[in-house]
């Protein structure tokens, strides 16, 4: 095994991290390869040259691939497949990282086809790994042997909640930062930097941040931050010097530089289209001029066909040549005339427009026109549930921010296939994300899942940063309360014969003709988000704040044109969009309001018609309510509140309830919410005997009851609303516990009769000598089908005593000759006591209690349930 070559120095001002370079022990066939590492994230860079050219290439064929592999973190695929398949858009937004400044970086004419492998091997869930990967690129690159004009070397920056940069921060601090920014550039040879891509975007903790005092981040922060990310940049191309130094470099690889015109073709091309070229680039119309130049381009070469006639690929070279001499009428005209290709100013915005709900619907919508540039955009708002999940190796697992980009076309006026999002697309859609990112409201102000869709209808010019003003307009129509508006610019520059000039809103042909092209999106205050691209050697200092201020200016005129379309969010989301609250509940009252088995929960559901969801938090239980009716989130919530905080019941009190749960001796029945109360068997049938409680109500009868009393642990009696039963009672002689009557000789409720000699409604005869109906013997000498004795004489199960002398478990008096007990846990008699009521719950020791009051029920109604069970369980411990 080869021995591996290593080199590592410690970043300055951040000396807890080590960038590390190593390589000659892996991937030896490649042209290069090298390991490059921070803490424990590492990734594998290889880049490999062929050695011809691809036959008929015109462009430079370089590829760059990351490949995201799932053990780096430790985990397993989630797809079906348990495999990698298509790479995630964080490993094309790498792709896109890297390809920017190496691209620039190779001889003109150089048509050999590159690639750029970057696997990640390790992720240890703290250091990102796209700017190593773009310094490990540049160091394979570097000892390859292919033409490179490196080192090229990369830093992320992080501007923290003190207002200082930060040099490669982590997942934590760049989401403790308001702003972060990757820089790449190449170290020139008299010591400067010379830029060559900035990536830059805020935070979703930006504007709490702003709020509490850390300074914004507006032109003048990123032009410090630009300045103080060179000295971490030379840093990193010093130590792909010192790895060049100590490892080799491979011999430089044999190619041809292919010369796509000669100066023969070149002069005559001049000579006979630069007058046809110079009209046809002056209109302002894409579509005209696009028209002219294409009829320019066929008189020219009809021109020259019978001159060239001779000379291989002269219709190719021709074409080349005219496209090289319209670069340069382009870049004369806006540097010597002050006159760009649509015949504006360096620093003019073409016509403006904005709209919003234009469909009608989506929950959401805005359009936005700038010049020929048109962006449509549609909000969809959704659950939390609806978030994206995220099966990548770094720490973010979720997202509940979303926008995608789509660019057909037809808004080129071109045909062609429609295969899904390219690169070019995610990576537009992924900047027109990051510039709204810092004033979307978080979940806990606004509880929906966002998701935006920017359809380009037409394109001529920087349709992503109509994506950013289309989705401002689009979100503030979906009510989404964000912080504040966000607009988006274009900006170019050109710099020719010494000159620099800076355009604003620039045009596909000036993005194309320019040298530098850069794109700025922010509030009135502050930037959110900044995208750099140069192809020329460095950009001083003073044309860079100059290019940012005239950036700034644009941006407030387009602030000032979407204003006039809506100027604030709706006060509330549109009429088709989920109506969602989400609020905290305790821990422990997660169990009641979910209820045993989601009864409690579903029924809410069911009778409101929202969608409700508890999930339990670290300190707290959150409740999440949708529904498209703003008034069923509002009754479901205010029944999920009774819960919480349930109101008490009044003795004396007429209530509507529904018949919650039957059992063999009464029906409970619900009168408030969490509140169930007993409606014995004895009151149901309004002064005749009942049989079963089923021949009377069933579940979900409603029954207007009133409490007759409740007992000190919280349970409720209940009666119906004119039973006549209690008229015909003697209360003055009853020595029961509610009325004063002496158990032993009150009248029996249903018949008025003493309980010793009245008759059975059922048989006729006296209860001391009647049969029993399901043996036939005498009811005072009958053996116990449990015990073998006669009840009269048998011992309590828990006492030892007959029934008739024993003493109460609690109190141990005579039960019959007690009167008006102390209860033994408040000291008041039964019948005074007001305290809190409490969700009833009727178990085996009130069954109990019921028999010793009114006899033998018949079979146990605990063991043998016919309801739902939901007053049965109210006061269960939460599950």
């Amino acid at each position: 095994m080869a021995e591996a070559i290593t080199v590592s120095a410690v970043v300055s001002g951040a000396e807890s991290k080590t960038l590390s370079f190593e390589t000659g022990r892996l991937a030896g066939q490649a042209d290069g390869a090298v390991v490059a590492r921070m803490g424990d994230t590492t990734i594998l860079v290889t880049a490999t040259a062929a050695r011809r050219v691809r036959e008929g290439a015109d462009f430079f064929p370089l590829t760059v691939d990351i490949e995201e592999r799932m053990y780096a973190a430790g985990k397993i695929p989630g797809s079906f497949f348990r495999r990698e398949g298509r790479a995630p858009e964080s490993a094309i937004l790498t792709c896109r990282l890297i390809d920017r400044p190496l691209r620039p970086s190779f001889p003109d004419g150089f048509r050999n086809e590159i690639h750029i492998v970057g696997t990640v091997l390790g992720a240890d869930q703290e250091n990102p790994y796209d700017v190593i990967a773009i310094n490990g690129a540049s160091a394979a690159l570097s000892i390859s042997g292919i033409p490179f004009a490196g080192p090229i070397g990369a830093v992320r920056v992080a501007h923290s909640a003190e207002g200082e940069w930060i040099p490669h921060p982590t997942y934590a601090e760049g989401a403790d930062s308001t702003f972060e920014m990757v820089v790449a550039g190449r170290v020139l040879d008299d010591g400067d930097v010379a830029i060559m891509m900035v990536e830059a975007n805020g935070t979703e903790a930006s504007w709490s941040l702003y709020q509490d005092g850390t300074p914004k981040v507006d032109e003048a922060a990123l032009a410090e931050g630009l300045e103080k990310s060179k000295e971490w940049i030379k840093e990193a191309v010093g130590l792909q010097r010192r790895l060049i130094a100590t490892a080799g470099v491979k011999p430089p690889m044999e190619f041809d530089l292919q010369v796509d015109y000669s100066p023969e073709i070149e002069a005559a091309v001049a000579e006979v289209g630069s007058e046809k070229l110079a009209a046809a680039m002056s209109i302002a119309d894409k579509a005209e001029r696009q028209e002219a130049e294409t009829q320019a381009k066929e008189e020219i070469v009809a021109a020259l066909a019978d001159r060239f006639e001779e000379t291989e690929g002269a219709d190719k070279q021709v074409s080349a040549a005219i496209r090289s001499l319209t670069k340069s009428i382009v870049r004369n005209r806006i540097v010597n005339d002050g006159v760009r290709i649509d015949g504006r100013g360096a620093a003019d915005l073409r016509p403006l427009g904005s709209d919003v709900a234009v469909v009608d619907t989506a929950h959401g919508s805005g359009l936005f026109e700038r010049g020929e540039t048109q962006v449509l955009n549609i909000t969809t708002l959704g659950t939390a549930r609806m978030d994206q999940m995220i099966d990548g190796i770094d720490p973010i697992d979720k997202k509940r921010y979303i926008h995608h980009y789509n660019f057909p076309p037809y808004s080129t006026g071109e045909t062609g296939f429609m295969r899904g999002p390219k690169r070019r697309e995610i990576g537009h859609g992924a900047l027109a994300e990051k510039a709204l990112v810092p004033v979307i409201p978080d979940m806990d102000e606004f509880p929906y899942t966002l998701r935006l869709v920017s359809e380009v209808l037409s394109s001529n010019g920087s349709t992503s940063m109509g994506s950013v003003c289309s989705s401002t307009l689009s979100l503030m129509d979906a009510g989404v309360p964000i912080k504040a508006p966000v607009a988006g610019i274009a900006m170019g520059l050109v710099f020719h014969e010494g000159q620099y000039t800076t355009l604003t809103d620039i045009l596909g042909a000036e993005d194309a003709f320019g040298d530098m092209d850069f794109k700025v999106a922010g509030t009135a205050d502050f930037v959110t988000a900044l995208q750099l691209d140069t192809k020329i050697d460095g950009l001083p200092a003073d044309v860079l704040a100059g290019a940012l201020n005239q950036a700034r200016d644009a941006r407030l005129k387009i602030l000032e044109v979407m204003a006039g379309a809506l100027d604030a969010p709706r006060d509330d989301v549109g009429p088709t969009a989920p109506k969602i609250v989400k609020f905290e509940i305790p821990l422990d009252k997660i169990g009641e309001v979910i209820g045993p088995k989601g009864k409690v929960i579903n029924s809410i559901q069911a009778e409101t018609g929202a969608e409700v969801n508890v999930d339990d938090a670290q300190d707290a239980g959150i409740v999440t309510i949708s529904s498209p009716d703003r008034n069923c989130v509002d009754e479901a919530e205010r029944q999920i509140r009774l819960i919480l905080d349930p109101p008490t019941a009044d003795v004396g009190e007429v209530y509507n309830g529904k018949v919650v749960n039957i059992t063999a001796f009464g029906a409970f029945v619900n009168i408030l919410p969490g509140r169930d109360g007993l409606v014995h068997i004895s009151k149901l049938g309004r002064g005749r005997r009942v049989e079963r409680v089923e021949d009377v109500v069933a579940l979900g009868d409603d029954l207007e009851v009133v409490v007759e009393d409740i007992d000190p642990n919280g349970k409720i009696s209940l009666k119906l609303v004119g039973d006549v039963s209690d008229d015909n009672r003697d209360s003055g002689s009853r020595s029961d516990d509610r009325g004063g009557r002496d158990r032993g000789d009150r009248r029996d409720d249903r018949g008025g009769r003493d309980r010793g000699d009245r008759r059975d409604d059922r048989g006729g005869r006296d209860r001391g000598d009647r049969r029993d109906d399901r043996g036939g013997r005498d009811r005072g000498d009958r053996r116990d089908d449990r015990g073998g004795r006669g009840r009269d004489d048998r011992h309590d199960d828990r006492g030892g005593r007959g029934r008739d002398n024993r003493r109460d478990d609690r109190g141990g008096r005579d039960r019959d000759d007690r009167r008006g007990r102390r209860d033994d846990r408040g000291g008041r008699d039964r019948r005074d006591w007001d305290g809190p009521s409490q969700a009833a719950s009727f178990e085996e020791d009130f069954e109990t209690q019921l028999r010793d009051e009114f006899g033998d029920l018949g079979p146990s109604g605990g063991s043998h349930r016919r309801g739902g069970g939901r007053g049965r369980d109210r006061d269960r411990a939460p599950r």
